[in-house]
C-alpha cells in the first residue's frame, strides 16, 4: 500500500531507534557488516524527515548474498523489485517499525555518496535547512499516496546541488568516513 508523504520536525528518538535496530542487525550479521550505518535524514539532528529509519550496512561484495540470512533472521525482507543496481535492499516486515536497509560494498561511490551527504548536511546548517525547506515544498506538491515518486525525483536537483557543495566541503576539511555508527 502507497503513502503519502510526511515530514516531521526532527525527533531524537530516531537515533535511539537505529541504536536498537543496528545493535540487532549487528548481532544477526556480525562480520558479514564492514559498517552499519545511520544515514538519510533521520540520521541529521535538526533536519526534518520522513519517520523512516534509513540504514546502510556495508559488506565485501553484494553478490552472493551471504548476509541475507541474517538480515532474515532480524526481521528484513529483500526486494528484489529494487531498480538500484549498486545495492541491495531490505525493508522491515509487515508490524515492524518502517526501516529501508541499504546493502552496499564498501568502498563504492554510493555507499561513500550517503556518508558524505549525511556528514555534509550535519556539519552545515544553512544547506540543512534548505533542504528541510524543499522536502516540504514537495511533500505539499505531491500529497497523494500515488505521487510518491514524484516526491523523490523532485529531490534530485537540490541533493545534487548540494553534493557539489559537499564535493568542496570534502576536500577542504580532507573529510573521511569516520568510524562506523555500528
Amino acid at each position: 500500500m502507497k503513502e503519502s508523504v510526511i515530514i516531521l520536525p526532527y525527533d531524537e528518538a530516531w537515533t535511539e531507534e537505529f541504536d536498537r535496530i543496528g545493535g540487532l542487525l549487528r548481532e544477526d550479521l556480525g562480520e558479514q557488516a564492514l559498517r552499519i550505518d545511520h544515514i538519510g535524514s533521520t540520521a541529521v539532528p535538526g533536519l526534518h524527515a520522513k519517520p523512516v529509519i534509513d540504514i546502510q550496512i556495508s559488506v565485501r561484495q553484494l553478490e552472493p548474498m551471504e548476509y541475507q540470512a541474517g538480515l532474515e533472521r532480524a526481521g528484513y525482507r529483500h526486494r528484489a523489485d529494487n531498480e538500484d543496481l549498486t545495492k541491495r535492499y531490505f525493508r522491515e516486515q509487515t508490524g515492524q517499525r518502517r526501516t529501508h536497509i541499504h546493502v552496499r560494498e564498501a568502498g563504492s561511490w554510493s555507499e561513500q555518496f550517503a556518508l558524505l551527504f549525511r556528514d555534509y548536511l550535519r556539519a552545515n546548517e544553512e544547506e540543512r535547512q534548505n533542504y528541510a525547506a524543499e522536502k516540504q515544498s514537495l511533500a505539499a506538491l505531491y500529497s497523494r499516496p500515488d505521487e510518491r515518486e514524484a516526491y523523490v525525483e523532485g529531490k534530485n536537483p537540490i541533493i545534487w546541488r548540494i553534493m557539489q557543495q559537499a564535493s568542496r566541503w570534502s576536500q577542504q576539511t580532507g573529510w573521511r568516513v569516520g568510524t562506523s555508527d555500528k
